[in-house]
């Protein structure tokens, strides 16, 4: 038996008609992810408020759990929880199941939770009239509620108070947890004082029992109530010889008195010291996990909220594969939010569900586009960094370390900063893009709120299509050289497509294979970024340079940056007459630049732009610069010409190539997301 599907109409965040929240379940664990305020608790909630929970806690609705929208407030909440049974399972639940039409399938259980807002007042309150009923439609008889029980879900609630749970004390949920476990319930003996039984061989009430005969036969309190029967002798009626007894919590309902003895537990680690808050809370759950993995009949359903709460990241990655296991393993099925990256990274992406604008997306292999060897694919490389796509607003994925790094950077000049507007930057290394941009991508929807994941996805990939000029200049060949054929070498020129009309075909390509709805590729204007970056935006067909003596100056200093940071310069081995410091490498380098520049004289080949973009590019390709390091250089030189005022949002806007202005636009909706089609204009 496990829940296959929930539907809610106006609670909270979700509305009615179109607007409601449906959600299809699977057996074992799903995770639900997503950023803050798209439903994930008043997911978890609502299953609380139809199912009820073990705890047997109260739920007092409010006025904000009624949907509101456009000033207008619901008036009846619905929820309704559709469970799969086999056919052994239905025993318990004759009476309340619906059959299928074809009566091929098994049968179906419907638990419909209905609050209506009545309008009266009761004792200054708003009286709301909840039922709960079964059938598909809502018109089932009423639950009994002993089936009401076998229902109930575990539910542990984030934010945890361990030490409360776990103290003795009246009505505490270690008492309640013991008390249902058959470990406690079916063990041992009762205690009879004519039959002498080795004290472990008793139940827990025998021990009660025993622990009362012997406090009755000890001295002191044998005295106390000899001197209370004495004065009772004095209030006494001839005749009524009453006596006193003194003895533990003796109630004669045997339920009863097992709960009171179990009230006086509570439970610990058996290590010295204080435990910390998420040592506990593996404590509490480990308690709560003895009921479910021995629940034979009804629902073995755990609800848990944010199991990452108070938990180092190792413990995290330990506590949710054992819950992963506990739900093949014991067929327990876990419904888990989560706003740990590092959660995610290790659950199933079949067992994800995406939450977004009040909606659920699922990621299995019925509702994405991605292969079997995507799937396989994105279990190895899906790390903790990765997964913060899950709860992002806007997401850019990248296929290199420098776009990472730099990207943010031009988004912050651009005034698009990517923390202010909720943008993660993935970098998939140069693989595996496409295969992240499916995660995205839905299938035939079969029902429309599929088709409403608009959450924008950019993917940034580079053209890898080098001008004439460059192969000899970075030392894929040598000069004047023929080229090698087309089939025996790994790169390509503009001269390898016959025209123009060739080259946009490639590029449309590109774009497409990646792009769908709000997943868009974006491809470099030329060749790559480095490349792309020196030679800057193409404005009525002449390049602006863009922002070549920057790359350059970046590129040099990365080239030296061991020297700049060697040992020796740390202790002062080199005196500062003969040090080589960020100062005097961008001196020397800007120089250099001025005499490349008045080198790049066009030919039949390149444009003057294009011959000085590959001289600076060759640095990367030829002389093996680092790229990141680079990056890194760049950024911390645009970043202080801005606060400086060298540069603004406009006049860098004016030199960036057109597919990274229109990247970054699109994630952070700005000027340019109102692009039409896919990818951008690419520089027309």
């Amino acid at each position: 038996m496990h829940l296959c599907g929930l539907r809610i109409s106006n609670f909270r965040c979700f509305g009615d008609g179109k607007d409601n929240f449906t959600l299809r379940l699977k057996p074992g664990l799903t995770a639900i992810v997503g950023q803050n305020d798209a439903g994930k608790t008043a997911v978890i909630d609502a299953l609380r408020f139809a199912l009820g929970t073990t705890d047997q806690e109260w739920y007092r609705l409010e006025d904000e759990d009624f949907h509101r929208e456009a000033g207008t407030t619901s008036t009846q909440i619905t929820i309704q929880c559709q469970f799969a049974l086999e056919l052994d399972e239905t025993g318990a639940f004759v009476e309340y199941l619906t059959y299928s039409k074809d009566g091929k399938t098994a049968p179906s259980l419907y638990v419909n939770w209905t609050a209506k807002d009545t309008g009266e007042r009761r004792h200054g309150r708003p009286h709301r009239h909840v039922e709960v009923c079964s059938g598909e439609k809502g018109d089932g008889p009423s639950f009994a509620p002993e089936v009401r029980e076998l229902i109930q879900a575990t539910y542990l609630k984030p934010l945890r108070d361990a030490d409360q749970a776990l103290s003795a004390g009246r009505g505490s949920r270690l008492s309640q947890v013991l008390s249902s476990t058959t470990q406690v319930s079916n063990s041992g003996i009762d205690y009879d004082s004519t039959t002498p039984v080795a004290p472990e061989r008793l139940s827990v009430r025998g021990i009660g029992d025993l622990a009362n005969a012997l406090l009755e036969k000890q001295e002191g309190v044998k005295a106390a109530r000899d001197e209370v029967d004495k004065h009772l002798k004095g209030f006494n009626l001839k005749g009524d010889g009453l006596q006193s007894r003194i003895r533990v919590g003796a109630n004669s309902n045997p339920d009863v008195r097992l709960r009171q003895l179990l009230e006086k537990l509570d439970l610990s680690l058996s290590v010295e010291g204080k435990s910390g808050l998420g040592t506990k809370n593996t404590l509490f759950m480990a308690c709560e996990l003895i009921l479910l993995a021995q629940e034979s009949d009804g629902c073995k359903l755990l609800l848990i909220e944010e199991p990452e709460a108070h938990l180092h990241p190792q413990k995290q990655l330990r506590v949710m594969k054992a819950l992963q296991a506990l739900a093949t393993e014991d067929g327990i099925q876990i419904i888990a939010t989560t706003h740990s990256p590092n959660l995610a990274s290790v659950i199933e992406l079949d067992n994800l569900v995406l939450l977004w604008k009040s909606r659920a997306f699922a990621l299995d292999k019925e509702s994405t586009k991605l292969s079997a060897s995507d799937y396989s694919f994105l279990q190895r490389f899906l790390d903790v960094t990765k997964a913060n796509l899950f709860f992002a607003r806007g997401l850019m994925i990248v296929e290199g370390d420098a776009e990472n790094i730099l990207l943010p950077t031009l988004a912050t000049i651009l005034e698009r900063d990517f923390t202010e507007h909720g943008v993660s930057i993935v970098n998939v290394g140069g693989i595996g893009l496409s295969r992240y941009a499916r995660i995205f991508m839905r299938k035939t929807p079969k029902q429309t709120e599929d088709a409403l994941l608009d959450l924008p996805v950019a993917c940034v990939t580079d053209m890898d299509v080098m001008p004439n000029c460059a192969p000899d200049i970075i030392g894929r060949i040598d000069k004047g050289s023929d080229w090698p054929a087309l089939g025996k070498r790994h790169w390509r020129a503009k001269r390898d497509f016959k025209d123009e009309a060739e080259l946009a075909s490639k590029r449309s390509e590109k774009i497409s294979k990646g792009s769908e709805k709000s997943v868009r590729t974006f491809v470099s204007d030329e060749w790559t970024l480095e490349y792309d970056l020196s030679l800057g935006r193409k404005i009525d067909g002449t390049f602006s340079g863009g922002l070549a003596e920057d790359v350059f100056i970046a590129a040099s200093l990365a080239e030296e940056d061991n020297t700049v940071h060697s040992e020796k310069m740390a202790i002062g081995a080199i005196t500062p007459e003969n040090a080589i410091t960020v100062e005097t490498i961008t001196e020397s380098a800007t120089a250099a630049f001025l005499e490349l520049k008045k080198a790049s004289v066009p030919d039949a080949a390149c444009t003057a732009e294009e011959l000085l973009a590959s001289s600076i590019y060759a640095k990367f390709a030829r002389d093996k610069v680092s790229k990141p390091i680079a990056a890194q250089y760049l950024a911390q030189r645009l970043l202080c010409k801005y606060k400086r005022k060298e540069i603004s949002a406009d006049s860098l806007r004016q030199l960036l190539p057109v597919y990274l202005t229109e990247a970054i636009d699109y994630v952070t909706g700005g000027p340019a997301a109102r692009i039409q089609g896919n990818g951008g204009s690419h520089g027309k």
